[in-house]
């Protein structure tokens, strides 16, 4: 029955209810104007769920369980004691996956948040960079025009840096993890 599940879980891929379903579930669950709204719709990704099984399948061999068992090892001591130490690449791959969807979303956080102080940085950044525009119909001389143009893309990429940097700082500390979770379909010679 593993492919009629697959299948149930690859539909959700292609179908979504929509936005205006999904704001009104999220309103009467009362998850408006929280980081709970940002965090629990997208806290299992299909695809990450079939990366992860695909994982699990073919990197913990079916011994090592039947091992666990006849050593007393319940299911549930089975995941944490074995299951759990093996597969630190591909959990390190999933969250550095999540990190960085996170970081870089902007239209959750707009739609769902409502007090400025909730703010995440992405949309602080989004709101400098839409009031630093250049706003050609404002009437002032070239001089000031081409200081004003300057200035917005000097802030535009300086928030491109800000905005960059905590992913750089992370991404060291697990880089050993993410290769090797990243070749788990490659060839073993």
């Amino acid at each position: 029955g593993k492919g009629i599940i697959t299948l149930f879980f690859t539909f959700t891929m292609f179908f979504g209810g929509g936005l205006i379903p999904t704001f009104i579930l999220i309103n009467n669950l009362g998850l408006y104007n929280t980081y709970w709204a940002l965090i629990l719709p997208g806290a299992v990704g299909v695809y990450n769920v079939i990366v992860a099984r695909t994982f699990f399948q073919t990197t913990i061999p079916e011994d090592l369980f039947e091992a666990g068992q006849l050593d007393g090892c319940s299911d549930f001591r089975f995941l944490l004691s074995i299951v759990l130490p093996l597969s630190k690449p591909i959990i390190a791959v999933l969250i550095m996956f999540y990190a960085v969807g996170h970081w870089n979303s902007y239209f959750g956080p707009m739609i769902y948040l409502s007090d400025k102080e909730l703010y995440p940085l992405q949309i602080v950044l989004r709101n400098i960079l839409v009031q630093n525009q250049f706003d050609s119909q404002m009437m002032m001389d070239v001089a000031t025009m081409e200081q004003q143009k300057g200035l917005a893309e000097l802030i535009k990429y300086a928030v491109i840096v800000v905005s960059s940097v905590p992913m750089l700082i992370l991404y060291p500390f697990i880089q050993k993890h993410f290769v090797k979770g990243m070749m788990v379909g490659a060839i073993k010679g």
